[in-house]
């Protein structure tokens, strides 16, 4: 069973940086493209950033130059640093993964999402 476990969300001022984890385990043959994506209150899910397995690396408009995407693909970690972080930023954010079962199988995984709320 494959699991996505998002960690390090919470309530954090304006202009904060706090940097959000994901760990994926279980019964792993490879990873391939893994990133985060978040939903505010009343608005559908949106990519924040995403990071391929030789570390290419593509992020939304809003947070590009803010925010920076990294993995540690022997422990299938991502990470998500925030920097400057403003009331826009308040949201759900969720771990992606493109997860391998075996040679010719995968499919994607999400994690259940970390809160992260931006207020003062």
């Amino acid at each position: 069973q494959v699991q996505l476990v998002e960690s390090g969300g919470g309530l954090v001022q304006p202009g904060g940086s706090p940097r959000l984890s994901c760990a994926a385990s279980g019964s792993i043959f490879s990873i391939n493209d893994m990133g985060w994506y978040r939903q505010a209150p009343g608005k559908e899910r949106e990519l924040v950033a995403t990071i391929t397995r030789d570390g290419s690396t593509n992020y939304s408009g809003s947070v590009k130059g803010r925010f920076t995407i990294s993995r540690d693909n022997p422990k299938n970690l991502v990470y998500l640093q925030m920097n400057s972080l403003n009331a826009e930023d308040t949201a759900t954010y969720y771990c992606y993964a493109f997860i391998k079962l075996n040679q010719f199988y995968g499919r994607d995984y999400w994690g259940k999402g970390t809160l992260v709320t931006v207020s003062s």
